[in-house]
């Protein structure tokens, strides 16, 4: 039984994560990741009480697997920016679901909001410490506009539908804010 509601649980970010992605967080009703998980209303709320909790689990997820890609980079501007333009070649890519999130979630003190600033923090804190390693004068300045670079980079990728170049000019952007 344990397993089926582990399932159960999965289909649910499952469904929740690929109707976010396509389509928004707020268009999205319950009763379309209902159907689409196939599960009742009963189990629906069993595991997530509210849509609000589902959002929230669903960005921690995001947390967690862009952490594992964080883990994984090889530590060069080129390798960090390839990161991001697989990000941007996903199928359904819609941009950074921190971002979309935080956009739909306008309350600072919203959980959703929460886990953005903890997604946000962690990259910063991430990057200072790719930049201090590389002898960056300021690494925490650098991070904060290494951030800002990823954050336009996903936007112009995603705009544009030319991963590509946004990657491509983010490594430039990386490689000229660590050598400055």
């Amino acid at each position: 039984m344990a397993s089926t509601r582990g399932q159960a649980r999965e289909a649910i970010l499952a469904a929740a994560s690929a109707l976010f992605t396509a389509h928004g967080i707020r268009a999205v009703s319950a009763d379309r990741i209902l159907a689409e998980a196939g599960v009742s209303k009963v189990t629906f709320y069993r595991h997530f009480p509210s849509k609000d909790e589902l959002v929230v689990a669903y960005l921690e997820a995001e947390l967690e697997r862009v952490q594992g890609l964080g883990r994984s980079a090889t530590g060069e501007p080129r390798a960090i920016a390839a990161i991001f333009e697989n990000e941007m070649c996903r199928p359904g890519f819609r941009g950074c679901p921190f971002i979309n999130a935080a956009a739909e979630y306008p309350d600072p003190d919203h959980p959703v909001r929460a886990v953005v600033a903890r997604f946000r923090g962690w990259m910063i804190d991430a990057i200072a410490a790719w930049a201090r390693d590389r002898g960056a004068q300021a690494p925490d300045e650098v991070a904060r506009q290494v951030m800002m670079l990823r954050d336009g980079a996903l936007v112009d990728g995603y705009v544009t539908g030319n991963p590509r170049r946004a990657a491509d000019e983010l490594a430039a952007g990386i490689e000229a804010l660590v050598a400055a």
